[in-house]
């Protein structure tokens, strides 16, 4: 026979209110009486209907983190994260991949608004604003990952673009290199792409140095091949830079491949940085130097938002930036 919450209350000695606020994660039950509920649970083996507690709750137990592409590595690792977050709230993570298609992304956000999810978490790239004035957008839960230009009508996580590119590309400034190309630029997007190379050209020209559209090339999208392909183009070019900053950490691997197939000797010839501190770059030759968001508290905080959105309707949407560091490495030693 399977265990209840009304056994744990008796072997606990309490309410069986009480025991439910335990198992429910409320905050507002007695030290001593939390030790005993606990204690009684582990003692009986009792184990929560999730399923039955959501249906009282009217939830459905389930989130949606929609992510571009799984392929690439700093999403993959951000999945997890979430995931592991969600769980900690007895949430089941379905993962989406968009392709960056709008109509993907807008399919995301009416399948929350049709109840099927408790939420959505989504990395979009391409929605427009006026995506986000709609009653999709507004009626249940949503938190969008990375981009702030498309308005703050609901919740966002990111960190500070612009402040990241320009640390990236005053660390290359302060190693004494003056032609510093950028590469991954999507001209037209108004994401990720315009705040990085809004940061690495404010960091020229504080610096005094030329913005150089030569140095600049774009890149359709954010993979090793892609970023090989654009070193390529760079080299070949009558001036070579001397460092190039790189708006992810694949297009990085990638460039650092495509200069050591033509000689060069990284850093001492060319020095790399990247973006988004995926574990592959700490094992790229030489070492990745790289912004390094912290991924951990971007899946905490999206999930927070859900959490506190469900629990507080009507509360007002909320910009959180979460911090990053620059992990110095090999690839820009001295």
């Amino acid at each position: 026979m399977a265990v209840t919450l009304k056994d744990v209350a008796a072997r606990a000695g309490v309410s069986v209110k009480t025991a439910s606020n335990v198992v429910n994660g409320y905050s507002f039950v007695a030290a001593d009486n939390r030790r005993r509920v606990q204690e009684a649970i582990e003692q009986l083996g009792y184990v929560p209907n999730i399923g039955a507690r959501n249906l009282r709750r009217g939830r459905t137990g389930f989130l949606t983190l929609a992510v571009p592409e799984l392929t690439n590595p700093y999403f993959a690792e951000l999945c997890g994260l979430v995931m592991t977050a969600a769980a900690r709230h007895d949430w089941t993570v379905l993962i989406e991949q968009t392709a960056g298609a709008r109509e993907r992304e807008l399919a995301v956000i009416n399948a929350a608004h049709r109840s099927l999810v408790d939420g959505v978490i989504l990395s979009p790239i391409g929605m427009h604003p006026a995506d986000l004035a709609t009653d999709s957008a507004t009626n249940s839960p949503l938190v969008l990952l990375g981009e702030r230009a498309l308005g703050a009508r609901v919740n966002h996580v990111a960190i500070d673009n612009v402040k990241a590119a320009e640390v990236a590309t005053e660390h290359l400034i302060g190693l004494g290199r003056r032609r510093i190309a950028a590469i991954g630029d999507q001209p037209g997007q108004n994401g990720t792409a315009m705040l990085r190379l809004a940061g690495y050209r404010g960091a020229l020209r504080a610096a005094g140095l030329p913005d150089d559209p030569a140095l600049t090339v774009p890149t359709p999208t954010y993979s090793r091949a892609e970023g090989a392909g654009a070193m390529r183009r760079l080299l070949d070019g009558p001036n070579p830079p001397d460092a190039v900053f790189c708006f992810n950490d694949l297009l990085a691997i990638g460039a650092i491949s495509a200069a050591r197939d033509r000689g060069l000797r990284v850093p001492a010839d060319l020095a790399v940085v990247g973006f988004d501190g995926i574990e592959e770059g700490n094992y790229s030759a030489p070492r990745l130097t790289t912004i390094a968001p912290d991924k951990l508290a971007i899946a905490e905080a999206a999930i927070d938002l859900v959490k506190r959105q469900l629990d507080h309707d009507g509360q007002q949407p909320q910009d959180v930036t979460v911090p990053f560091t620059l992990e110095i490495h090999e690839s820009t030693a001295r």
